[in-house]
């Protein structure tokens, strides 16, 4: 194979379909309680994915259940604080005891998206993580703020970059207020990580090509029909010479 790529997926949210997702990627990020989770999500994906030799990574987000953690909070900075670091202390604590290791952590929802382009709020992050720093890998967005403070701070990061999702030509995820916000053709989603891994570039809405490199994929656990194109990807990314691997 020409390349070898990590597939994620947003899972322990609710959905139920981890079973069926889990054989099909490479990586998962389970929440751990801010958005969504539960102690027995949380150890029950987490169990899931050791069966299936697929890396662990937490899926930390603002408390915010009642949106979904999918918008932005005017939350004090210490709550947050205290809310992230007990997010990943419970996490952390289910995966010692199942003798399972944790291989990343990537922020959620309107958390991703504010790290990507707040530079204070980045360096606000990084600190309330700097416990896992020389143990786990970041998944962060390219070109992005808490990138580029990750970089500057010797933390281990992987580009993230996403199948089921549009971008704005300054590599933000359109609003999933607007109608193209979410890609659900199979083929489609295809297209565009062909474009990425390829090229390493990618076509925002409305807009000409812009570069855009990623060590790791994201399908949406949540997405609808997240099933079929893990099952569409799985079948025709060998076509292309791609394989699907954690190594």
């Amino acid at each position: 194979m020409d390349f070898k790529i990590d597939i994620n997926c947003d899972v322990g949210e609710g959905v139920g379909n981890e079973a069926a997702l889990l054989p099909l990627i490479s990586s998962c990020n389970i929440a751990c309680g801010g958005h969504a989770g539960t102690v027995e999500s949380m150890t029950n994906v987490a169990l899931l994915a050791k069966e299936n030799n697929v890396k662990i990574g937490a899926h930390p987000s603002y408390p915010d259940k009642a949106n979904f953690g999918r918008q932005s909070m005017n939350i004090e900075l210490l709550a947050l604080k205290e809310s992230l670091r007990d997010q990943l202390k419970v996490f952390s604590s289910i995966l010692y005891e199942n003798r399972l290791k944790l291989n990343h952590i990537k922020p959620h929802g309107a958390l991703y998206n504010d790290l990507a382009t707040n530079d204070d709020l980045a360096v606000f992050f990084l600190e309330t993580i700097k416990a896992y720093k020389k143990e786990v890998f970041l998944y962060v967005p390219y070109a992005s703020q808490i990138a580029s403070k990750a970089i500057e701070q010797n933390f281990k990061i992987k580009y993230e970059a996403f199948g089921d999702r549009k971008y704005n030509s300054d590599l933000t995820l359109v609003s999933r207020k607007l109608p193209r916000a979410v890609i659900k053709s199979p083929e489609e989603v295809l297209q565009q990580l062909l474009s990425i891994i390829q090229k390493n570039e990618v076509e925002p809405l409305g807009g000409p090509v812009v570069s855009l490199s990623a060590d790791t994929f994201c399908i949406h656990g949540d997405t609808s029909n997240a099933l079929q194109i893990l099952a569409y990807l799985s079948k025709e990314l060998p076509n292309h010479n791609i394989e699907i691997s954690n190594a």
